[in-house]
């Protein structure tokens, strides 16, 4: 498994509030995905002058915002297994990922508590 991307993940009920004080820490917008759940949840990608990035995914059912790291790799089972390997868990259900028009993804969380959101880009498949 190579890892081909890795920022911090802010999850919240209030993106736009988010995304608005790293704007005015000088990020600007660079990706939004629309089509994650249906279109239930959106993710942005923000990036800066020193190709600092940071992710901002909006989820209507968190009763805080949660922080964690964002990742991409170039092969999705392959990091799942890992992940799972290491005792992380599927708080969605296990083998349960979300299939979208560009990558597949899911969060994993550790036995520590911290979450790892995991993606393969549909792009980057050969």
């Amino acid at each position: 498994m190579k890892i081909t991307g890795f920022r911090p993940l802010i999850i919240t009920k209030d993106p736009e509030s988010v995304i608005k004080t790293f704007e005015d820490l000088g990020f600007e917008r660079r990706h939004t995905k629309k089509d994650i759940e249906g279109g239930a949840n959106v993710g942005f990608v923000m990036k800066d002058a020193n190709d600092n990035r940071v992710v901002v995914a909006s989820a209507d059912n968190m009763p805080q915002d949660l922080t964690g790291i964002s990742m991409n790799v170039d092969n999705f089972q392959e990091a799942y297994d890992f992940f799972i390997g290491k005792g992380f868990i599927n708080p969605r259900g296990e083998g349960r990922v979300t299939d979208t028009s560009s990558s597949r993804a899911t969060m994993l969380v550790a036995p520590s508590g911290f979450a790892v959101t995991i993606a393969e880009h549909l792009k980057n498949r050969e």
